[in-house]
């Protein structure tokens, strides 16, 4: 049998006026540790952002989500950042920012599968 293991995540917000401190939520980060997984599953709902803003650059934010998602991963596409250990990649992803692309409060769980629990917590906050 297995044994539930922490796991971190943080849910990623697009904020298209920060004076507005309005939001929607796109995408959320995952980290658990000892099972040696990192990820960052997002979508990108073009219409129900519209609604807090008419002229978003969603290829831009596209890019941004996906460049997010290389680095969380470790891939060569996601540069430097994507060089540094799991923890502190996830650590650099999920600083506070006043920026279109924002992340919530890192909150902690406990999980058997990382994956699952990441695909449980997508739907649960974004989808």
């Amino acid at each position: 049998m297995h044994d539930r293991t922490l796991y971190e995540f943080a849910v990623v917000r697009l904020v298209p006026r920060v004076e507005r401190e309005e939001f929607v939520n796109v995408g959320v980060l995952l980290y658990c540790r000892k099972q040696r997984y990192a990820d960052l599953l997002y979508v990108l709902d073009e219409q129900r952002c519209g609604l807090l803003a008419k002229d978003i650059d969603f290829d831009q934010i596209r890019a941004h989500l996906e460049s997010m998602k290389q680095v969380c991963l470790g891939t060569k596409a996601g540069g430097a950042l994507a060089q540094l250990d799991q923890t502190e990649r996830f650590r650099w992803l999920t600083a506070k920012r006043s920026t279109l692309i924002q992340c919530s409060a890192v909150h902690p769980g406990l999980c058997m599968d990382a994956k699952e629990t990441h695909q449980e917590l997508f739907e649960k906050f974004v989808l």
